[in-house]
This record gives structure tokens, sequence and C-alpha cells, in this order.
């Protein structure tokens, strides 16, 4: 009789496998936004699209859509495959996801792209002095 009980205690704390989750969620999950806040914000402002569609943070992703995000100045192309509503560590959470070897190839050319570019800018190698300053604001005719 007690086991039982035991057996039923242990087959309710086990979840059925997800077949569906909220994008929102999902990205928080996956680790690709640090917040579901940030991810709604992103959501919102067009920088996730689904299967090539902008979509809304209640979306319900499956495993197998294709995701496209900005994130910076990066583009990423993934496509979903697991889900997850808890945020595990990074290990886990690469497993929700893979990503074309195009998108990282066309990432890591861009990135050496804006190396190259910044590499001709001139940083100044201290602050402006309050007199500086002031003749700036001057300039600036504020």
């Amino acid at each position: 009789m007690a086991t039982n009980r035991k057996k039923r205690k242990a087959q309710s704390k086990i979840k059925p496998e997800l077949t569906e989750l909220r994008l929102d969620k999902w990205l928080w999950a996956a680790r690709l936004f640090k917040t579901r806040a940030i991810a709604v914000e992103a959501i919102n402002g067009g920088k996730v699209h689904i299967n090539e569609i902008r979509v809304k943070p209640s979306r319900l992703v499956h495993i197998g859509d294709q995701l496209d995000f900005t994130r910076g100045v990066d583009r990423y192309h993934c496509v979903i495959e697991g889900l997850n509503d808890k945020r595990r560590p990074a290990k886990e959470a690469q497993l929700l996801y893979s990503e074309s070897a195009e998108s990282i190839q066309k990432r890591e050319d861009q990135q050496e792209i804006r190396k190259i570019q910044n590499a001709n800018v001139v940083h100044p190698d201290k602050k402006p002095n309050k007199k500086q300053r002031r003749r700036i604001i001057q300039f600036k005719g504020r």
C-alpha cells in the first residue's frame, strides 16, 4: 500500500514533455536574452522572426521552428531543437537550439569588418579638462 503511494507521488512530479512554449519564455530559458522583459522588448521591436514572420511575445514555438533574431548588431539564424520552461545552466540551454554554420560565418565576418573599421579610430588618451569641456560646449553652440 505504501509503495503505491510512493509511485503515485513520484509520477505526479514528472511533467509531460513540452510540445509548445511561449516565445518570450523560450528565449529567456535558452539564455538568448538575459530577462524576459528584454526578450519581449526585442520581439515587440521587430527583431525576432519565426519562420520569417514577425511575431508577438505570446506566440507558441515548437520544435523545428526557424528563429531569426538580432541582438545588438549581430544577426542569428537558429533552429529550435528543444523546449524548456525553466532557465537552466548554459550547457543545457545550448541544447535547446542549433545555429546554422552560415549564420556563424556571417557573424564572424561582420565582426572582422567592424574590427578593421575601428582599428583606424583614434581614441583620446585622457578626458578633456574643465577648460577644454567649456570650449567644446562653446564650439557646439550650446
